[in-house]
This record gives structure tokens, sequence and C-alpha cells, in this order.
């Protein structure tokens, strides 16, 4: 007699993803240096019926919540895990901008090697990780 083998988190994600008919969900990544470029991706994805996420906020910019170095710093190290979460619930990547930076390529990598399908704006700048 066989029993059926439960499903990883991955599996129960995309289950259920399909269960509620939910429409594919694109992460965009890249540096915060081109977040107007993510704006005009999030509305070009949006259009083609796509639910978008992306970096919530460019810490290049001057803003009280991040004044702190410290404090800074211990942000970044947040924003970066919740990146990641974002990465691991979408069903692709869409990686904006014509420089791929450390933590870009950091993405990249995570990104493929949870399988996820990943596109470019500038295909040329694809690390091939």
């Amino acid at each position: 007699m066989s029993y059926p083998q439960p499903l990883t988190p991955e599996e129960g994600l995309a289950d259920a993803k399909r269960q509620l008919s939910l429409p594919r969900i694109v992460v965009i990544c890249g540096s915060t240096r081109f977040m107007s470029e993510m704006v005009e991706a999030d509305l070009r994805e949006t259009i083609a019926g796509k639910i978008v996420v992306k970096p919530g906020c460019d810490m290049k910019s001057p803003h009280e919540l991040w004044s702190d170095p410290v404090e800074a710093e211990a942000l970044k190290v947040r924003l970066d895990e919740l990146h990641r979460a974002k990465i691991r619930l979408a069903d692709e990547v869409l990686v904006v901008g014509d420089y791929i930076g450390d933590s870009t390529r950091a993405e990249i990598s995570y990104a493929r090697s949870l399988g996820k399908p990943v596109r470019f704006t500038h295909p040329e700048v694809d690390p091939g990780v």
C-alpha cells in the first residue's frame, strides 16, 4: 500500500496559489538606484495581469527611519531577509537596470537556487550565476 507523500512547503504554496486562482507573482530585483525603472516595471507587469512585489524603500535616499547608522545597518539586514521572502513567494523574478551589484547578484543566485525563472530588463547584464 502506497501513501501519498506530504507536500514540501514550496509545493504547498504552489498548490494554494492554484486553488486560489492567483495570478503569477513577480518580484522585482535590482539596485535601488533604479527605483523609477522599478516603478515602470511594476506598472507594466501589473497591466500584464501579474501581482508585483518589489523593494519598499530606497535606503540610499535620506530618511529619518534610517538616519542612525547603527539602526540603518540592522534595518538593511531585515530588509534583505524580507526581500528573500518575496523571492520565495514569487513565481518569477524580474531584474531591473543595466547594472548588477553584489546584493542583486546574490538575489539572482538565490532565486535560481530555488528554481525561479529570472528575466532581465537588460539581458546583457545577466551574470549567468
